[in-house]
């Protein structure tokens, strides 16, 4: 920890003027919808619903880790100017970045999944639109989005969806009555209920996870950081983390957001949730008819900006197996595009239960996760890719003491499923 905060203030520091920091701000926020995902609404208003304000400190935690991890896939990018998927295929075996790749794709498509039917659940509940037909016309709106505006265009969205999302839960939460000495025990005071031990490797899962590490190394590449000298680098990796800890604090309030409504509302009623469209439902009557509209509304603009950034997602790890960075204009980032949303429209058609979906969902990302962190960890602990900048010290054994957390939790998940 010492070596990283050396790294961090170490050298000449620029002044942190706004314009200059806003330079930099983007890639954090594009993350941070990976995890208000409707993946991560069903498992909030269930923590929330069962557990009250007891389980709070679980989105604490996972964000925290989620800062290091994040920051060190930004660190990736403009280090080297590689995205992680490109740096997994020019400095791994064949073999290797085939299977880590292709999981990657397939989480991706996973993810997509849940943004797809959490945006057309969404629809379903303003609209009364069918969710296949929700699904598609989400994922063509998506796709356009995607294909047809550069990062720039697409980060304003982006960032646009986020502070719709966060007001919506902001303006819910003065509208119930929250328990706020509860609300700070819970934030900070790790507790497990009985029977909670499910739920708090859910919400871990879902706030952690595969696709988003790749795009965030992906999105700093773009910007070619990396041509600069090292005093330049070495602002920009300052300035990146700025970006990552703002963006990741978003995501945690947002989520902690819905876990006191969750709590305030349902648990404090006696009222069990099962399903999102139930606990719409289940707001009118509470908190009027405005609660349940701005509760719908956020869940569709939660799967659309979701949807974005997972076929963003899908795009690099496609093209990276290629050895080519994400590029709009290029046939392997528009067939992993199309390759991640598409599979992922088709799939919402198989479905029996869209609830279900969400869970299982979060089950495939939680397979691929660990594989992922550690390919991470190695690039970026290697001196040989690296240089001066690479891991090392407490800073580096935190980062691995994570990976092997992760997998320890997603391992006890995937065996309690079974």
């Amino acid at each position: 920890m010492h070596a990283f905060l050396r790294k961090f203030f170490s050298g000449h520091r620029p002044k942190l003027g706004g314009l200059e920091v806003l330079k930099y701000i983007g890639p954090g926020f594009i993350v941070t919808v990976g995890f208000i995902d409707p993946g991560n609404w069903a498992t909030n208003v269930a923590a929330g619903s069962e557990f009250g304000y007891s389980l709070l400190w679980v989105v604490t935690l996972s964000t925290l880790i989620l800062i290091l991890i994040q920051h060190n896939a930004a660190h990736l990018g403009i280090v080297t100017g590689l995205c992680l998927s490109e740096a997994v295929a020019k400095f791994s075996s064949k073999g290797w970045s085939t299977f880590l790749l292709g999981s990657a794709m397939l989480a991706s498509i996973s993810t997509s999944l849940a943004e797809l039917l959490g945006a057309a659940i969404g629809l379903n509940m303003l609209f009364k639109i069918p969710i296949p037909l929700g699904t598609i016309l989400t994922a063509v709106v998506v796709v356009a989005v995607v294909l047809g505006k550069g990062y720039r265009a697409i980060e304003r969205y982006i960032i646009g969806f986020v502070s719709l999302i966060g007001l919506s839960f902001i303006y819910e939460l003065f509208l119930a009555e929250v328990n706020w000495p509860a609300t700070t025990r819970g934030l900070f005071v790790p507790c497990a209920p009985h029977g909670s031990i499910m739920i708090i490797m859910a919400v871990i899962g879902a706030v952690v996870m595969p696709h988003n590490i790749f795009l965030h190394s992906e999105i700093i590449q773009s910007r070619q950081l990396q041509l600069g000298d090292e005093q330049s680098i070495r602002q920009h990796l300052r300035y990146e983390y700025i970006d990552t800890i703002a963006a990741m604090l978003a995501g945690w309030a947002i989520n902690s957001a819905m876990i006191i409504m969750a709590a305030a509302v349902f648990f404090a009623g006696h009222i069990p949730v099962n399903e999102l469209a139930q606990a719409k439902d289940t707001l009118e009557p509470l908190l009027g008819n405005n609660a349940g509209l701005i509760f719908a509304t956020a869940l569709l603009f939660a799967g659309v900006s979701s949807s974005i950034s997972s076929a963003l997602a899908g795009g690099s790890i496609f093209a990276g197996y290629f050895g080519e960075p994400l590029d709009v204009a290029d046939s392997h980032t528009r067939l992993g595009v199309a390759i991640s949303i598409g599979i992922a429209a088709l799939s919402v058609f198989f479905l029996t239960d869209p609830f279900q979906g969400l869970i299982w969902s979060q089950v495939a990302l939680s397979i691929q996760l660990p594989w992922t962190v550690f390919a991470l960890i190695a690039l970026t602990s290697s001196e040989r890719i690296m240089g001066i900048h690479r891991n090392q010290g407490m800073e580096k054994w935190m980062l691995w003491g994570i990976a092997i957390l992760i997998s320890a939790l997603n391992g006890i998940l995937l065996y309690s499923f079974f």
